[in-house]
């Protein structure tokens, strides 16, 4: 019950960005940070597992381990540092479990023979796993930028046929079915060299063309018709981002 209400109250807070939230709970608001936090435990328990290399239950040391890095990272997070908050909190919590790990590696433990080798083991492993942390950090913080490029890049053609991403945004269908028979649509142009050649010397839309190979009437294309054109030439250009959206919202 505790789960669905916090999921309500984020559902209705939905028009705030994380990083909104995370500045509300810096200045004070204990309320929020208890329901963000609540509702981010997936996220912790994901983050705390692929250090430890093994399922992680909220019963076990590593995940309050990884609540209070979670906390520490609302804590201590800047939005004009460039980082989304899941990824500051993502290599906070990885940094803060392999630190214990370490501290629990070095506690006394029960003489062995075996003792030294085991010890020099066991920092073989941390040191592969935080290596392992800082490749896929740097990997991260790579696919952000060159996603970032890759819309950019992308505005500036929209700008080419006197489109933005807020026309997109507001005339993107609302349905499902909707969404997928306006990609069906921007395949068929891509496919069809007159109908793609046309889109891009004319920037515009050859409705006539396709209501005599589509299904859907004229009104309803035109209605999608921003969208249709946005669609197209994300196929027709090298967006590899925005290609994977699109795969995503054709298996919806």
């Amino acid at each position: 019950m505790r789960l669905m209400l916090s999921l309500l109250f984020m559902a209705k807070r939905k028009q705030e960005t994380l990083e909104e939230k995370v500045l509300l709970i810096q200045q004070g608001n204990e309320k929020l940070r208890e329901d963000l936090i609540y509702a981010y435990k997936p996220f912790i328990a994901k983050a705390v597992s692929t250090v430890c290399k093994r399922y992680i239950n909220e019963n076990d040391d590593e995940f309050s381990i990884g609540l209070i890095a979670f906390n520490e990272a609302i804590e201590k997070y800047a939005s004009d540092k460039g980082n989304s908050l899941l990824s500051f909190a993502d290599i906070l919590i990885k940094r803060k479990v392999i630190d214990y790990i370490r501290q629990q590696a070095r506690a006394p433990q029960t003489v062995s023979v075996n003792f030294e080798s085991e010890y020099l083991e066991e920092e073989a492993v941390r040191s592969t796993i935080e290596d392992e942390i800082s490749i896929e950090d740097y990997r991260k913080r790579t696919e952000e930028q060159q996603r970032r490029d890759e819309i950019v890049q992308f505005q500036q053609v929209l700008l080419e046929f006197g489109l933005s991403f807020d026309d997109i945004v507001q005339q993107s269908p609302k349905h499902a079915d909707a969404r997928k028979n306006a990609i069906e649509i921007s395949k068929i142009i891509i496919e069809n060299e007159d109908l793609k050649q046309q889109l891009l010397d004319k920037k515009r839309l050859p409705i006539k063309q396709l209501e005599k190979l589509v299904s859907l009437s004229r009104k309803t294309i035109e209605r999608n018709r921003k969208y249709i054109i946005a669609i197209s030439l994300v196929f027709m250009g090298d967006y590899m981002y925005l290609r994977d959206y699109l795969k995503g919202v054709l298996e919806e």
